[in-house]
């Protein structure tokens, strides 16, 4: 018998090979490709073409009338109406940013006890945020009217003064912060139930065994572990509290901000500067752009300082525990 020659296949062509290593590198590479180009069109082109307004005299109706460089920041950053818009964002913003982190984290640890309808109490909470704004708006507009508005007569009940809502800059803001937490207390709600539901029970349980009250289980072991998401939650909040437009917009029936601009914000000054009576594109852009700057300023001090709290909390946990075990 004669003994087969066993066959050696031959090796693919290099151009092959090259071609098989290019589609392992360069996979994940197309697959996230179609997000940065959808970043691309609609969130970078905007904000570098918005650069390019802000340093022309760019009208709405004539178009680009030449560069005028630094023109328009200058107007823009020695305008009263633009530091009174960016302090009245500035009130708005922790009036209802603070509580409204609070009250979603005491929310959310109601829901993610043992309820009954969870589905149904969880499912509510969204409800107020898939109203439309303006009709959020013109709701609580006449919730706090100032002369028969169901805030007013609430307080004439239990013998207080009625409260000039739209007069008073202070009460205005908080009005407008009333309006922002209904919509947006319950979102922030379902981020922080699902952290929550992510912490693991037997930490909760061991704790409950070692003595801990629930109480102080939640503020000990539960708000700790929630810190990645009170971050998230602060970060986002700082964004879209600082771009606040619909519920001022909203909040009587001319939208200019009140008689004397008391809660006009940033955004609002922007949309007076640009399709206002003086439909200047540039000085709008050039607000647009101080604007991103602050925002971007403040995001980062919020990351600072809630890392910097985080980190100072994890040290002072490990010196406790150090001291336990010396003793």
């Amino acid at each position: 018998m004669t003994a087969t020659a066993t066959q050696v296949p031959s090796p693919p062509p290099a151009w092959r090979t090259r071609l098989s290593r290019w589609d392992v590198k360069s996979a994940p590479y197309l697959y996230i490709a179609p997000f940065f180009l959808l970043f691309a069109l609609v969130g970078l082109f905007p904000l570098i073409y918005t650069a390019f307004v802000s340093l022309h005299d760019y009208d709405l109706l004539l178009g680009n009338n030449g560069f005028v460089g630094l023109e328009n920041y200058g107007y823009v950053l020695t305008a009263e109406r633009f530091w009174k818009a960016l302090g009245n964002t500035f009130s708005i913003f922790l009036l209802s940013s603070v509580p409204q982190v609070i009250a979603a984290i005491a929310i959310a640890a109601v829901l993610d006890a043992n309820l009954r309808a969870k589905t149904f109490w969880r499912m509510g909470v969204l409800v107020p945020y898939v109203v439309a704004p303006v009709a959020v708006g013109l709701i609580f507009n006449q919730v706090f009217a100032d002369q028969s508005g169901l805030a007013n007569a609430a307080l004439q009940l239990i013998g207080l003064d009625p409260i000039g809502w739209h007069k008073e800059p202070l009460f205005a803001h908080i009005a407008i912060s009333v309006m922002v937490n209904f919509r947006w207390t319950g979102y922030n709600t379902l981020i922080f139930l699902a952290a929550m539901q992510a912490i693991p029970r037997d930490i909760l349980e061991a704790a409950v065994v070692d003595g801990a009250s629930r109480l102080r289980a939640f503020f000990s072991v539960t708000v700790p572990m929630l810190r990645p998401t009170i971050i998230f939650v602060v970060i986002t909040s700082t964004i879209g509290g600082l771009q606040i437009f619909d519920e001022p917009r909203m909040f009587d029936q001319i939208g200019l901000g009140g008689a004397d601009r008391q809660w006009m914000t940033v955004t609002m000054y922007l949309y007076e500067l640009g399709w206002g009576n003086q439909r200047d594109f540039g000085r709008a852009s050039a607000v647009a752009w101080v604007l991103f700057i602050v925002i971007v300023v403040f995001a980062l001090a919020n990351y600072w300082l809630t890392s910097r709290i985080s980190t100072s909390g994890d040290a002072h946990r490990t010196a406790r525990s150090r001291k336990a075990v010396a003793r």
